[in-house]
């Protein structure tokens, strides 16, 4: 059984090989190859770019794939046809969080608000979206299809673009305020149905997306344990915060526990001298790879 895995190629590239490294799979890609090497020896990856995925994995040229909801809406759009959505994975090219398609208009221009752009000429890679999203606030807009460079457009291709940010910096930077949010996107592994209806396969998908996701619940986590009195227990218990509940165990030692329990990486700092204060001893803080919740 080869399982045919398409990696988004592009913006999402460094961050999903990231992402697949902490679920343990190492993928190697070279550039100038479109067919990375992954150290499974049941899948086989393709490099595709993300606003074509759902297509591929549609058309059963691959089994599955990874890519945002943002091009799986568009082509649903387009087309009519389904993927079938695996895992919903928060993460973007910089950081871990939604992206958001937003409208944009020149900051010194009089757009207040999308109903404004009555007449307006808008440009976009994500056309299908962007003229449902129109439709529904009733204003007649024409929508052009972006080839690229789309914050440069306005004022004198484009009266308004809908364009996707994590931050907002890039559109400030090129003098362009939003005033409207037209979808947040996230990447989801995807797969079509004769994927899932082989037995192999659907298992080795299902597999992939559970320590995708364990992995991402691992980012910003560190695991923690210390040994501590029982006189002392309940007082570590009330300022641990945790996953679910610590773990608490007897030690040879009579009237001592060990307690091991998971928290934010960002709170161990201050917490780990209260523990010590509290009577915690031999606290040690450990990196997670994954977590299944």
């Amino acid at each position: 059984m080869k399982l045919k895995l398409g990696i988004p190629k592009g913006s999402l590239q460094e961050s999903t090989v990231q992402l697949f490294e902490r679920a343990g799979f190492n993928i190697y890609v070279s550039a100038r190859s479109y067919f990375p090497t992954i150290d499974d020896p049941e899948i086989e990856c393709t490099l595709i770019r993300a606003q074509e995925m759902a297509r591929y994995v549609a058309d059963e040229a691959v089994d599955a794939g990874i890519t945002g909801i943002d091009w799986i809406t568009e082509h649903q759009a387009a087309t009519g046809e389904d993927v079938i959505s695996i895992a919903d994975l928060v993460y973007s090219k910089q950081s871990f969080r939604k992206v958001r398609w937003v409208l944009a208009v020149p900051e010194n221009s009089n757009y207040k608000k999308p109903e404004d752009l009555d007449g307006a000429h808008v440009s976009t890679e994500l056309v299908r979206v962007t003229e449902a999203y129109f439709k529904k606030v009733n204003v007649n807009v024409s929508v052009e299809f972006s080839w690229g460079a789309t914050e440069v457009k306005p004022p004198d291709l484009a009266d308004a673009i809908v364009e996707a940010t994590e931050t907002g910096s890039t559109l400030r930077a090129n003098h362009l305020r939003i005033i409207g949010t037209v979808l947040e996107s996230n990447p989801q592994l995807i797969a079509n149905q004769g994927a899932m209806d082989d037995n192999e396969k659907r298992t080795k998908i299902e597999n992939i997306a559970l320590l995708l996701k364990a992995a991402m619940e691992a980012q910003g986590r560190v695991g923690l344990m210390l040994n501590v009195d029982r006189a002392n227990l309940n007082t570590v218990l009330a300022l641990l915060p945790a996953l679910q509940r610590p773990t608490v165990s007897p030690l040879s030692a009579d009237n001592w526990v060990a307690v091991s329990t998971v928290l934010e990486e960002r709170t161990a700092r201050e917490l780990i001298p209260k523990l010590s204060a509290a009577g915690g001893r031999g606290i040690v803080e450990y990196p997670l790879n994954k977590i299944v919740l």
